[in-house]
C-alpha cells in the first residue's frame, strides 16, 4: 500500500516530525522524484542547523544522484543563502529546514533553476505522486551513471551579492542587536555584516536546533522579549530577529518597539522606487497595512494586491516585472534577488535608511506607520464557510461598505477594513482588522470576532 503524504506535503513545502512522518528513505525518494520532475541534470543543496538535516539533505542527495544527476552542497546555510545558489548558479535547489517550527520538525523547501518556486501547482503535486508510488511499488530504477556529489561553501558569495544591492559603506555608525534564535542568521550575519560600519551585539548566535532560548519565530510577541530588553540596555539603534532559517526578519525602534512587517514594506518599496527612478510595480497581500499602497503611489509606483502566501506573491512578482513584494509575515521579495524571499537583504534596506539619516528608527518609520491594526488573530471554529457566510450576510447589504473575496473575505470602508481567512491545514479562522484609529480598529474588531465566535 503506498504511503499516505497529505499530513507531510504542504502547499509549498515538504514539513513534518522525524522519524515519525518521514525520515532517510524517505528523504531519498523524494531526491529522485525532484530531479524527475524538475528534469534537472545538476541540483543544489543546503540545510540548517536541526540534528535531523544533515542525515535527510544527503539521503536526498543520494536519490537525486541514483538518477544520474549531479549534485551540489552548501552545507550549512540560510534559505535565502539556497536560494542565492539556485539563482547566481541556475539550478534548481532544495533547502532543507522546518523554519521556525519546533526541534522535532523538518522538512525540503525546493525551487527550480533561478529559484523559481515548487508548489502545489508548479510540480509539488506530482513530487507526492511519485515518492507515493514509489513506497508501494519500491524504489526507481537507477541511472546508468550515478551523478556526482560535491560540496562548495557560497556564503562569502551571498554576502558579497547582498552588499552589491544595498550600499552601506558610508553609513552613519550604528550599533544593532541581532537575535538570531540559535538559527541560521548566527550563521550568515557576521559574514555579510563583516567590514559594515556597525557594532554588532549577537544574541544566540550558536547554532542549535533544539533552541534552547526561545522559539525561533519572531511574529510571536513572547520571541522578541529578551531582544527588546537588549536593545534597551545596550543603547543600541535597533534590534533585528530572524526566524530559523533565516529568511524572515523583524524589527524593533531604539525603544524596542515592534515596527510592523507592513511599516518595512512601505520603507523598502520607497528605496527599490528610487532606485528605480520612481516607477515600478510593489506587490503587497491584501492584509498588509492601507499605508503599503499609498507609500508606493506617493513614490510614484504601482502597487498590486494579491492573496496571501509566497507561491502567490511570487507568481504576481513573475507576471508583473515587480521590483518589490512584501507580506505581513516578515516576507520580503526583490526583482534583484531572482523574485525570491530574503530577510536579509530587508535588514540591509532598514540600515541604509536609518544610517542615510540622523534621526531615530521611530521617527524615520512614523511616515510609514498610519493605520491601528489588530494584528492576526486566529479562532478555532467547527464550521469555517458557515462562519465566513455569516460575516458575508452581516455586511453585504451595507452601502457603506464594499467587499471582495479575493482570499477569504474582506470588508472594506472609508475608515476601515478587515480580512478573515481559513486556514488551510486548521480548522482556523484568520482576522486581521486595520483603521485610522485604535477605537474604531477595536469595535470593528469585536464585531467580526463575536460573529466568528457566535
Amino acid at each position: 500500500m503506498a504511503a499516505d503524504l497529505s499530513q507531510l506535503v504542504k502547499a509549498y513545502d515538504v514539513r513534518g516530525v522525524v522519524p515519525d512522518q518521514w525520515d532517510e528513505p524517505l528523504a531519498e525518494l523524494f531526491g529522485a522524484a525532484f530531479v524527475q520532475v524538475t528534469g534537472a541534470s545538476a541540483i543544489v543543496i543546503g540545510h540548517d542547523m536541526r540534528p535531523s538535516s544533515p542525515g535527510l539533505s544527503r539521503a536526498f542527495a543520494r536519490g537525486a544522484a541514483a538518477q544520474g544527476v549531479d549534485v551540489t552542497e552548501i552545507g550549512l546555510c540560510s534559505t535565502d543563502q539556497l536560494y542565492y545558489a539556485s539563482g547566481a548558479l541556475d539550478l534548481p535547489g532544495a533547502m532543507f529546514t522546518a523554519s521556525h517550527n519546533p526541534a522535532q520538525y523538518n522538512g525540503i523547501k525546493m525551487c527550480r533553476a533561478g529559484a523559481a518556486p515548487v508548489g502545489q501547482d508548479s510540480g509539488l503535486a506530482q513530487i507526492r505522486e511519485l515518492v507515493e508510488g514509489w513506497t508501494e511499488s519500491g524504489a526507481p530504477a537507477p541511472a546508468a551513471q550515478t551523478g556526482t556529489i560535491t560540496q562548495r561553501d557560497t556564503l562569502e558569495d551571498y554576502a558579497a551579492h547582498l552588499r552589491s544591492l544595498v550600499d552601506l559603506r558610508t553609513i552613519r555608525p550604528l550599533k544593532v542587536v541581532v537575535d538570531a534564535g540559535n538559527g541560521m542568521g548566527g550563521h550568515t550575519v557576521p559574514t555579510v555584516f563583516a567590514g559594515l560600519p556597525l557594532t554588532l551585539v549577537p544574541m544566540y548566535f550558536e547554532l542549535d536546533g533544539t533552541f534552547p532560548n526561545h522559539e525561533a519565530n519572531p511574529l510571536d510577541p513572547a520571541n522578541i522579549v529578551d531582544l527588546q530588553k537588549r536593545v534597551r540596555e545596550e543603547s543600541a539603534d535597533l534590534g533585528i530577529a530572524f526566524d530559523g532559517d533565516a529568511d524572515r526578519c523583524f524589527v524593533v525602534d531604539e525603544n524596542g518597539a515592534p515596527i510592523s512587517p507592513s511599516a518595512i514594506t512601505a520603507l523598502v518599496a520607497s528605496r527599490e522606487l528610487a532606485k528605480h527612478g520612481g516607477k515600478g510595480t510593489i506587490i503587497h497581500n491584501l492584509i498588509t497595512s492601507w499605508s503599503v499602497p499609498e507609500v508606493v503611489e506617493e513614490n510614484g509606483g504601482t502597487p498590486v494586491r494579491t492573496r496571501v502566501g509566497h507561491s502567490f506573491i511570487k507568481a504576481e512578482m513573475a507576471r508583473t516585472g515587480a521590483i518589490f513584494g512584501g507580506e505581513h509575515s516578515a516576507h520580503y521579495y526583490f526583482k534583484d534577488f531572482w523574485n525570491a524571499d530574503t530577510g536579509m537583504l530587508a535588514a540591509l534596506h532598514v540600515l541604509a535608511a536609518l544610517g542615510g539619516q540622523d534621526g531615530p528608527l521611530s521617527h524615520l518609520v512614523a511616515q510609514y506607520d498610519r493605520y491601528t491594526g489588530s494584528g492576526e488573530i486566529n479562532s478555532t471554529v467547527a464550521d469555517q464557510a458557515g462562519r465566513l457566510a455569516a460575516i458575508k450576510t452581516t455586511y453585504e447589504g451595507r452601502e457603506d461598505v464594499r467587499l471582495d473575496e479575493l482570499d477569504g473575505l474582506t470588508v472594506t470602508a472609508a475608515d476601515w477594513w478587515f480580512n478573515v481567512r481559513p486556514s488551510n491545514t486548521e480548522p482556523l479562522l484568520r482576522l486581521n482588522a486595520e483603521a485610522r484609529d485604535e477605537a474604531t480598529m477595536a469595535k470593528v474588531r469585536d464585531e467580526v470576532l463575536a460573529i466568528i465566535r457566535g
